[in-house]
């Protein structure tokens, strides 16, 4: 680094699960980055992480489906209950591979896949500027650095930076919330290897193994609910699940009493509006946005990992393609640089905005149902879900995000 700043071919802003993936996917292809990471280290925190088969198509394409798989277990069928109505739907998962795995476990296998010196950490960006010499994007960091990039990558997630920068407003909340959590078993539980998904008019509970002695689940409204902000305490917030959940099977109640309390969080539903994706443009210049930066989406179709994964898949490519090794970049102008990358940045977003503007829409009717007392609405998104997107939960998972 020089007076006038340090200098990086890629940089990626945040070391999430898309920022990980994308960075392991340019590494693949012999492509350098640096990826920063506000935090002061691994953000290894959280619950599970739903893949289905689109999902591990990615990580296989990563070169590192094999390693995560060997930390949870193949999800066999889907069970969906109505309480009220006795009633239970099965989905066999026989074709379609569908695991849970948690979210540190994920992290730490991308994380350990990428070369020393890769990851960047205590680095926040405040500001994003253009060089006027040569139209690159010039970051701002909290500590008074500069960093000079050829290309800037938007993987910083709800509060993105990089999509202010690009325009788009902050993503919006639903009036519901989704409470997660883990229960070990240490000898082991009974649970199959079932998918089980139970409602009633009033809640949704999900539940799913990760392996033989973990579970992780989920409890989600079905109808909007009062302000549950000052509620922090992991003991107070078990305790509130463990009421809302009296009229639910006494298995699932013990479950929720067992649960980790380390592993359990009550966070509101954020998301991005699918006419914010229709209309706004998700890269500029030489910046860009993927996963949650672009498309945060509710946890209704256990996607939002997976088409993460799969953005970094199809930026990596799309990248490679126009910039095959990191010497071209000292051997080539400027302005033929811009126009390289300029391409590669507009052949991901025109390769990834219909599939994921089709999993937001879905999302975002399931959101609406639920945040929502309008019987009027509720039924006008159900007819719009029930006309275009009427297949099965598995459906999504038939994409194919392509070889990197």
């Amino acid at each position: 680094m020089d007076s006038q700043g340090e200098y990086q071919n890629v940089v990626i802003v945040g070391a999430g699960i898309c920022g990980l993936a994308t960075a392991l996917g340019l590494h693949r292809k012999r492509i350098r980055c640096l990826v920063l990471e506000k935090a002061a280290s691994m953000r290894t925190e959280g619950s599970g992480i739903d893949i289905f088969a689109n999902g591990w198509r990615a990580l296989d394409q990563l070169r590192v489906g094999t390693e995560l798989r060997t930390k949870s277990i193949a999800v066999t069928e889907i069970h969906e209950q109505w309480l009220e109505e006795n009633r239970m739907r099965v989905f066999p998962c026989s074709n379609v591979e569908v695991r849970c795995v948690r979210r540190k476990d994920l992290i730490e296998i991308l994380a350990n896949n990428l070369p020393a010196n890769t990851l960047r950490f205590n680095c926040q960006i405040t500001a994003i500027s253009t060089d006027p010499a040569t139209s690159f994007p010039v970051l701002h960091t909290s500590d008074g650095m500069v960093i000079k990039a050829k290309i800037v990558i938007g993987c910083d997630g709800l509060n993105s930076i990089v999509a202010k920068s690009l325009g788009l407003v902050m993503p919006k909340s639903f009036p519901t919330w989704v409470l997660r959590g883990f229960t070990p078993y240490p000898d082991g539980h009974s649970f199959g290897t079932f998918f089980y998904r139970i409602r009633n008019k009033h809640l949704f509970l999900g539940r799913v193994p990760v392996d033989d002695r973990l579970v992780h689940w989920f409890i989600a409204p079905m109808n909007p609910f009062k302000d549950l902000n000052d509620l922090k305490d992991p003991k107070l917030i078990r305790d509130f699940a463990v009421e809302l959940l009296q009229k639910f099977p006494s298995e699932v109640i013990e479950m929720v009493k067992a649960s980790d309390l380390s592993s359990i969080s009550l966070r509101y539903i954020s998301y991005r509006p699918p006419w914010q994706l229709m209309l706004n443009d998700l890269w500029r210049g030489t910046m860009v946005l993927a996963g949650d930066a672009m498309h945060v989406m509710g946890p209704f179709l256990g996607q939002g990992g997976c088409a993460s994964i799969e953005d970094g898949v199809v930026l990596a490519r799309c990248i490679s393609q126009k910039l095959p090794a990191d010497s071209e970049c000292t051997v080539i102008s400027d302005k033929e640089l811009h126009e390289r990358i300029e391409a590669a940045l507009s052949d991901y977003v025109k390769e990834r905005k219909l599939r994921v503007i089709g999993l937001s829409t879905n999302s975002y009717l399931i959101g609406s149902i639920t945040g929502t007392s309008s019987w009027v609405k509720k039924l006008l998104c159900i007819i719009i879900l029930v006309l275009f997107f009427k297949d099965s939960p598995l459906c999504h998972s038939d994409y194919d995000c392509g070889k990197l």
